[in-house]
């Protein structure tokens, strides 16, 4: 299928700081490879680590050399407008969903991204356009979290700290769906309301209760891990709620970062996209229906106020509205 023009409009960056550095300008459609994909972006997720992406803290992480323009935007959902001669399992036509984390020829803060083939799924008939576009990397964020670092097997117990956030409240789902025993620290009533909607069996108001009083009620001898999606004192504190040889786990960006007691230790992550976790996480949507909360969509001119809005209060995730 032919796009009627090589050029779109996008939330371009050229150069890494503020919010105000996002602007909505035209650039150049990438070229396709012979292993990559060609997707028209319906929707796109934003995350906090997007914005810790546009500040340049990927690039100064990952000793990158990032190329400008740069264009964010690293999970989002479409359809496919042409494929590369050695693609397989996609085609023209078909409605996807894909990470696009670091992406080389940018990302889903677009009108059109380029991705490599191994990344792009169909969306299953569980999620809406809306849905698959906000679940990857959240979705991989919390899975990798779980599984691949903390090692979560049933019958444990774990607290989720930023429970009602993007990353926490699909971490609750995969938690509970592997058979742990859930303490969730959520964000003010509405994101305890969201929470209690997902299975947890215990749900704290981090904002208005004391947290360590209530989890050493609930697990008076210690949670066996915990996962941490937001960092600051509260959290601070929080990690002495596991018990002597628990496991803690964060995502790579959460700010401010966790502050340990001397001798215990947490494992910071990335969530690096595969095709097996990939696959892995699909089984989860598939199989436990998997629930994904949108709270703000903004057009993709306004992606400036969009990551603005990511320093405010905010439940679930916030999303772009390209091309609906």
């Amino acid at each position: 299928m032919e796009v009627s023009s090589r050029t779109m409009n996008a939330a371009i960056l050229h150069r890494f700081g503020g919010c105000h550095e996002l602007l909505y300008q035209e650039t150049f459609i990438p070229d396709i490879g012979p292993q990559e994909v060609l997707i028209e972006v319906a929707f796109a997720g934003v995350g906090e680590w997007d914005a810790f992406e546009r500040q340049g803290g990927y690039a100064e992480m990952l000793h990158m050399d990032p190329e400008f323009p740069y264009i964010l935007g690293s999970e989002g959902s479409g359809t496919v407008i042409a494929i590369g001669e050695e693609v397989t399992g996609v085609k023209e036509g078909d409605q996807v969903y894909a990470p696009a984390f670091l992406n080389p020829k940018g990302g889903f803060y677009a009108e059109y991204t380029v991705v490599e083939a191994e990344y792009v799924t169909p969306i299953p008939v569980e999620l809406t356009r809306l849905e698959a576009a906000a679940i990857s990397g959240v979705g991989l964020t919390a899975l990798r979290g779980l599984e691949d670092v903390l090692h979560l097997r049933k019958g444990e117990s774990i607290m989720i700290f930023g429970a009602s956030g993007g990353v926490g409240h699909i971490a609750v789902q995969l938690a509970k769906a592997m058979g742990a025993r859930v303490f969730a620290v959520a964000s003010g009533e509405d994101g305890v309301a969201i929470v209690k909607k997902l299975g947890c069996d215990m749900v704290v108001n981090g904002k208005s209760e004391n947290i360590t009083s209530q989890a050493r009620g609930y697990m008076p001898c210690g949670f066996d891990a915990a996962l941490f999606t937001a960092g600051g004192t509260k959290a601070d504190s929080a990690v002495n709620c596991l018990r002597k040889g628990g496991r803690i786990a964060y995502p790579n960006g959460i700010f401010p970062e966790l502050r340990l007691p001397e001798g215990m230790t947490a494992a910071g992550y990335n969530a690096d996209p595969d095709r097996e976790i990939i696959v892995r996480l699909l089984t989860y949507i598939i199989r436990f229906d998997l629930f994904v909360h949108i709270s703000y969509m903004f057009p993709l001119k306004e992606a400036d106020k969009a990551h603005k809005m990511l320093k405010k209060h905010y439940v679930g995730k916030i999303c772009l509205e390209i091309n609906p």
